[in-house]
């Protein structure tokens, strides 16, 4: 067999098995928010930036519109958000954090505090990770 085609020669998937695992640890702290994880990561980005378009949402968070779309339709009948028109150019949507949205930051805030006990890892190796991973976003 040819190495390069081992499982074990990939780093493609430890990234991929634990990338799906920490999405399923996740869940149970985000259900009772009635959030998934995609709209939990979602959230972070309005938290921060209060309004943004649908592009550059996608841009934060590596996906399309497509994905987007039928997401943020959820969340706006949720009442985290509203999606507008831009005035300068229908053709652009923004999106709005709403004050439920706003109030949906405090009721999730234990929520990382509980993952890092999930994940038990020295800081300068969480750090080293993410510096890593990072890294190699960008070249995306």
């Amino acid at each position: 067999m040819n190495e390069k085609l081992r499982l074990k020669n990939q780093l493609c998937f430890p990234m991929y098995a634990c990338a799906k695992e920490i999405v399923r640890r996740y869940t149970p702290l985000l259900e009772p928010f009635g959030l998934t994880y995609t709209q939990y990561i979602t959230m972070m980005v309005l938290w921060e930036h209060k309004t943004i378009t649908i592009k550059d949402l996608g841009k934060c968070l590596f996906l399309d519109s497509g994905t987007l779309t039928p997401m943020l339709k959820k969340m706006e009948r949720s009442g985290w958000i509203l999606r507008t028109r831009s005035k300068e150019d229908e053709r652009i949507v923004v999106v709005s954090i709403t004050e439920c949205g706003e109030e949906l930051q405090d009721k999730v805030a234990e929520v990382p505090i509980k993952m890092a006990k999930c994940v038990e890892f020295e800081s300068e190796d969480a750090m080293q990770l993410y510096t890593l991973l990072n890294k190699m976003m960008k070249t995306f």
